[in-house]
């Protein structure tokens, strides 16, 4: 039975589409099938800007689920949330879409990772958020962090609505691209895996190291 993962960040610049890519590449290096996709797409015109990224670091090719639109169902024009993405586009999210393309790939993959549209609260409607497509769907989530200024407050709130929604957190992803203080950087890493050990028993932060694209080929 497939693993399905839902890929979320304390913020819209957390680094998500780096973090996807990068875990599907190491489950993939542990031998197994893995395909991304993205949950909504916002400030492209057809395809997924994110989906690109993640190929490019999981070292793979533009794959045939790309090119039917299954890893990206649903692409707005508008850069912004997905709530006013489709006001602009003059088009109403559709999230059983979202839902078919998820089986489809689930049929054909051990590990399917959904990166989300922003952070968990960005919304897809007035009254449904990013969030709420997890917690009805039930999705373990893993949350991307980092060390910017400001990133553990952004962290505790996001970990607090994931366990006020009941959601499991499959782990916390600490994306170190932007460790630009060291001493700020050691201490939010810190900080971080405490109040996860505390709170989330058990939940592993894993380390994302800081790359650039001339590094893909050799992560």
């Amino acid at each position: 039975m497939s693993e399905i993962l839902f890929v979320s960040g304390i913020d819209t610049d957390a680094g998500k589409s780096y973090a996807t890519g990068y875990m599907a590449r190491q489950l993939m290096n542990e031998g197994k099938r893995v395909i991304t996709m993205k949950f909504i797409q916002t400030g492209c015109d057809e395809y997924s800007e994110d989906i690109e990224v993640h190929r490019q670091i999981m070292g793979t090719d533009t794959m045939p689920e790309d090119i039917d639109h299954t890893t990206a169902p649903i692409v707005l024009s508008y850069p912004a949330s997905a709530q006013l993405a489709a006001a602009m586009d003059h088009r109403e999210i559709d999230l059983q879409l979202i839902d078919e393309a998820i089986d489809r790939l689930a049929m054909n993959y051990d590990v399917v990772l959904i990166e989300g549209a922003g952070g968990l609260m960005v919304p897809i409607t007035d009254d449904f958020f990013a969030i709420d497509y997890a917690a009805t769907r039930q999705l373990p989530v893993m949350l991307v962090t980092n060390s910017r200024l400001g990133s553990i407050n952004h962290t505790v709130l996001s970990l607090e609505a994931i366990a006020r929604r009941g959601l499991r957190l499959h782990s916390v992803l600490y994306n170190h691209h932007f460790d630009s203080d060291a001493v700020i950087s050691a201490d939010t890493r810190r900080f971080v895996e405490h109040y996860v050990s505390t709170e989330f028993p058990g939940t592993p932060v894993i380390d994302i190291p800081s790359f650039s694209t001339s590094d893909f080929n050799a992560i």
